[in-house]
């Protein structure tokens, strides 16, 4: 039996998106009969000549609409651009009316996922403006509960809305411990999530 695939689509400018990325990866290869698919966008030129190589230099492949279609799940991040998610992001969701005229993703499990260079820099706001694509998505959503502690002990990012981190101006701020179990812990609830919803466990 093929395991259950869970995508984890991401936008990263400097890297720190990437890492809370592959954070969420680990929670949710940790869970028994789940893996993780890594996949991310292209950024968005100002010079409409401009394309992106058919793969990336580094990091991830680029996601595919078939992605959205085959996955069980959904943990979508992005880093904050003045309180919402980035213009790649929002550009990619914006091509997926096919996968919302079928149904494609509707009932499936998702999270949300940030990072903000200044403390105060629209991560909850950003968590939110994700979740109105996979809301319109038919998406159920998840966030985190406050069963981890975690939660009210970090002073470096991490909601109820799903995992963030306060990376730095200069992307210079390691991620902390909070901010890891927090991300972790997001990736194992999507996980056994999907499995639940497909009567696996």
């Amino acid at each position: 039996m093929t395991n259950t695939s869970i995508l984890i689509l991401y936008y990263s400018r400097h890297g720190s998106t990437r890492k809370l990325a592959e954070l969420i990866a680990q929670g949710v290869e940790s869970v028994a009969g789940c893996d993780a698919r890594l996949r991310t966008v292209p950024a968005v030129s100002t010079v409409t000549e401009a394309s992106a190589p058919d793969i990336p230099a580094d990091g991830a492949p680029y996601v595919e609409l078939a992605d959205l279609e085959q996955c069980a799940g959904l943990a979508l991040g992005s880093p904050t651009r003045f309180g919402n998610m980035a213009s790649a992001m929002k550009y990619f969701w914006d091509g997926t009316a096919p996968q919302w005229l079928s149904g494609a993703l509707a009932g499936k499990p998702a999270c949300v996922f940030t990072s903000t260079g200044s403390m105060h820099g629209g991560q909850e706001s950003t968590l939110l403006s994700m979740m109105i694509p996979l809301l319109h998505h038919g998406m159920l959503l998840l966030g985190l509960p406050y069963t981890h502690p975690e939660l009210m002990s970090t002073s470096s990012g991490g909601s109820p809305y799903g995992a963030s981190h306060w990376s730095g101006v200069n992307g210079n701020q390691p991620i902390s411990d909070d901010t890891r179990a927090l991300a972790i812990a997001l990736g194992q609830r999507l996980a056994t999530t999907a499995l639940k919803l497909r009567g696996e466990s």
